[in-house]
Order: structure tokens, then sequence, then C-alpha cells
């Protein structure tokens, strides 16, 4: 079974998808660190020299055309599932789980992460607020496509499993 993780930066994608393919023996799959390989440079870098139209185009390539393994948990960028037909092909190759948070939440966490996130740059307290719940006004409708709904408050493999009706 492939299971795609997604929902806005900071949601703990990447993390749970680890965690989850580790608790199931499953692989594990960053399409942000598979574009960033194929790409040769990191995802800001790229976007800056080939601008958002250019990286879409690279993160549908990479989304579509990787093998991927039988069994595996694939942490998706916060964009992806907005472009395209990504959410619609993610649900007919797999189970699809949206992370959902609170932009306050969320805004908390990307305070305290060590990952650098270029749109971000410079905004704090209640700007960043404010530019969260902008961008998830305009991306949460490609995230309630999702085959399965988690609240990522007190997260846990469990509640994963749980979401996703897995037997454990």
């Amino acid at each position: 079974m492939k299971y795609f993780l997604v929902g806005f930066m900071g949601c703990g994608k990447t993390t749970w998808s680890r965690k989850l393919a580790a608790k199931l023996g499953y692989e594990f799959i960053d399409l942000d660190h598979v574009l960033e390989e194929k790409a040769g440079m990191s995802i800001a870098e790229y976007f800056s020299s080939f601008g958002e139209d250019a990286f879409r185009k690279l993160e549908s390539d990479v989304l579509k055309q990787i093998e991927y393994p039988e069994n595996v948990v694939i942490s998706t960028g916060g964009g992806l599932p907005c472009f395209f037909d990504h959410m619609q092909w993610m649900n007919a190759n797999g189970k699809t789980l949206y992370i959902k948070l609170s932009p306050k939440t969320l805004a908390d966490r990307l305070s305290n992460s060590k990952t650098v996130r270029p749109v971000l740059q410079g905004k704090q307290g209640d700007e960043l607020v404010e530019f969260i719940t902008g961008k998830l006004a305009e991306r949460e409708s490609f995230y309630l496509q999702a085959s399965h709904i988690v609240e990522g408050i007190d997260m846990s493999v469990e509640k994963l499993e749980a979401a996703l009706g897995i037997e454990s």
C-alpha cells in the first residue's frame, strides 16, 4: 500500500511519514528530497533560479514518474496537492492523509523550526499567522480531498494508523 501524507508546511508530514513507515516496516520517501536530488540543488535555489511554474512542473514529474515500492509512506511538499491533478492522482494510486492544524499552531511550530523556509523569511507573530491563514484558505480545499483526515494535535503513530484504518 502507498500512503501519501499531505498538509501545510510544519504540520509534521516528514516526521510522521518516517515514523509510520518504521512502525509498518514500509519504505519512506520524502518527495522534497527526491526533487532536490533530481534538480541538483535545494528547492529554494530551484525556485529562485527557474520560478514557480518550472518548480511545479518538476514536482509533478517527480510525483508521477517515481518507481514506488509496493509498501511505502510518502511525505509530500506542502503545495504539491494544490497543482495539476495531484490529489486525484495520489487518491487513485494510494491512500492520502491530511494532517490538519490551525494557523496559530502551524505558526508556533514554524517559528521554532530549524528548517529554512524562504517564503516565511521576516514573518513572525501576527504577520506569520495572517500569512498562514491566507495560504491555508487557498490550499485547504485541495487538502480536504484526502481520503483520510487527522487532527495533528497530540499526534502519534497509533493515531495515524487509526485515521488510515490500519490494524496494528
